[in-house]
């Protein structure tokens, strides 16, 4: 690699490798030092092929999403943690800020599986369509939407906490099913 790509390398490491992090310990479940571990090979891989990457950002994403699904297809992946009894769910307040909605909602990410942590990540995080998700995955549409609706199933079973910190739990109306169409006037 010649000074001038190895330059162009580095300003894309120091400029984006944050939110790749951010993205990486998304997926890893909370764990940063796999994510850490996640990240740096895909910069590897990136690296390697500097030269004939158009758009690198996207390229480091794909390689991330990738490195983490033969992850979990390993047979050695770790197994889930059985206690005698569930932890304690933290009481609801009104004063609940948005570090706390994330905390509890990175400890309950880290309780899913790999594949619906993964899925979930995909498709809500990164704000990916089904087809993507999908075709990143290796896997067909239909097979990414069960996966999200066993996903959401269980993260709401896992992390009943999350019903009373989101920002509208207050309401004690259900959401409106009117699915009549509005007049939208400029």
């Amino acid at each position: 690699m010649d000074a001038e790509l190895q330059e162009n390398f580095r300003e894309f490491v120091a400029g984006r490798s944050s939110a790749l992090l951010r993205t990486a310990v998304l997926l890893t479940g909370g764990d940063r030092h796999a994510a850490e571990d996640l990240l740096q090979n895909a910069l590897i891989k990136a690296a390697g092929r500097w030269q004939r990457i158009d758009e690198p950002e996207a390229y480091v994403r794909q390689v991330l999403y990738r490195q983490q699904v033969s992850r979990w297809r390993l047979k050695w992946r770790r197994r889930e943690l059985t206690v005698a009894e569930p932890p304690e769910s933290p009481p609801a307040t009104d004063t609940t800020t948005a570090a706390e909605l994330r905390l509890v909602l990175r400890a309950a990410l880290s309780r899913l599986t790999a594949r619906q942590r993964t899925v979930l990540v995909l498709r809500y995080f990164e704000d990916l369509p089904e087809t993507d998700v999908a075709r990143l995955l290796g896997c067909s549409v239909g097979t990414v939407r069960s996966t999200t609706h066993r996903s959401l199933a269980r993260l709401r079973t896992l992390a009943p906490e999350l019903a009373a910190l989101a920002p509208d739990s207050g309401n004690d109306q259900p959401p409106s099913r009117d699915h009549s169409p509005v007049e939208v006037r400029p």
